[in-house]
């Protein structure tokens, strides 16, 4: 079961009028009047609205009636009202998939989909950073974007940073709560990882050609599941889930609000304006100041993690600087 943003005209035809019209029933007669659509089809699109999980009473004789929306990131969903110029204008949604953001590789050779958000309600073979296992079932919210930055490799290291910070910034408008920033690109609460962050780039002549984000957020999953999958695996520190805040919040606005912010950053960067980026990034990290171990896979150094620079290296100090770009950390000290 595969969407998009700009098919399922006549679905998302049916569903706007219900959802403006929530407060009354429609009968099928109506909403064929008004929107051209034989009554056959409307009640085809009525059973296939239902079928993606949005609660639609009917009433033999008085006609259907919208009570509650899917919780399921819908492409029409995620572009309805988003405040954004690029990011998530076009979206795609698959019911499962390998992982979105094998999808969005393949799909980032199309220029038009610059921005393009890719979701799915289920992973078979979601991956993490250095080709990791990502447990992703279904309750979490799994996306991928992708981008054509304006950016130089220089600061690409940056991006995921960034990323991490603009999905902090969403979840603490959203949730009200203040998710800690661990380097390079997780998200954790009460020392438990939330979410997480993935990049993949393509390079042409020293130049990004393009950038696909792929994003793993435990918005509503059961933690000991993951936890029973990935006990004994290296770095893994635990999960949390966001749905233990107990706050009946649909998924999509988080996502909505996180594409925002994902804008905000990705101007920032596209203008070379990094130093707010850092500034609040480090505000909100849970590494600057610990005792670390980093594993950057050839070596493992031990030291006091100072700040991030201008490139989003970590800088670890101990009877000298290291700068480094990539690799696990152990926090060693509380």
């Amino acid at each position: 079961m595969n969407y998009n943003s700009f098919d399922n005209t006549g679905l998302v035809k049916v569903l706007t009028f219900l959802k403006t019209h929530n407060t009354e029933y429609l009968s099928g007669q109506d909403l064929s009047d008004v929107l051209h659509i034989s009554r056959v089809a409307i009640w085809k699109h009525i059973k296939k609205i239902q079928e993606l999980g949005y609660t639609v009473e009917s009433k033999q004789k008085i006609g259907y009636k919208l009570i509650e929306n899917s919780d399921l990131l819908l492409p029409w969903e995620i572009t309805s009202n988003l405040k954004t110029k690029i990011i998530g204008q076009k979206a795609y949604y698959f019911d499962t998939t390998d992982s979105t953001q094998n999808q969005a590789l393949k799909m980032a050779g199309d220029s038009t989909n610059d921005g393009a958000v890719i979701t799915a309600s289920k992973q078979t073979s979601g991956r993490g950073r250095s080709g990791r296992k990502w447990i992703s079932p279904k309750g979490g919210i799994w996306l991928s974007v992708i981008l054509q930055p304006k950016f130089d490799i220089s600061i690409a290291t940056l991006f995921p940073i960034a990323s991490a910070l603009a999905l902090s910034i969403a979840l603490e408008k959203i949730f009200s709560i203040k998710p800690k920033l661990k380097w390079p690109n997780d998200l954790t609460i009460k020392e438990k990882k939330i979410a997480g962050m993935l990049v993949d780039a393509s390079l042409e002549s020293n130049k990004i050609e393009k950038l696909v984000l792929g994003v793993g957020i435990n918005f509503n999953v059961n933690v000991k599941q993951i936890e029973k999958s990935l006990k004994g695996t290296q770095n893994f520190y635990g999960a949390y889930s966001i749905s233990d805040q107990k706050k009946n919040i649909k998924p999509i606005s988080l996502v909505q609000s996180f594409l925002v912010e994902l804008e905000k950053v990705y101007e920032l960067l596209n203008a070379k304006q990094t130093k707010n980026i850092i500034d609040e990034w480090t505000l909100r990290s849970s590494t600057i100041g610990k005792e670390v171990e980093i594993n950057t896979g050839d070596v493992k150094i031990k030291g006091k993690a100072i700040k991030i620079d201008d490139e989003g290296a970590l800088i670890v100090e101990n009877d000298k600087t290291h700068r480094i770009i990539a690799g696990d950390v152990i926090h060693l000290s509380k």
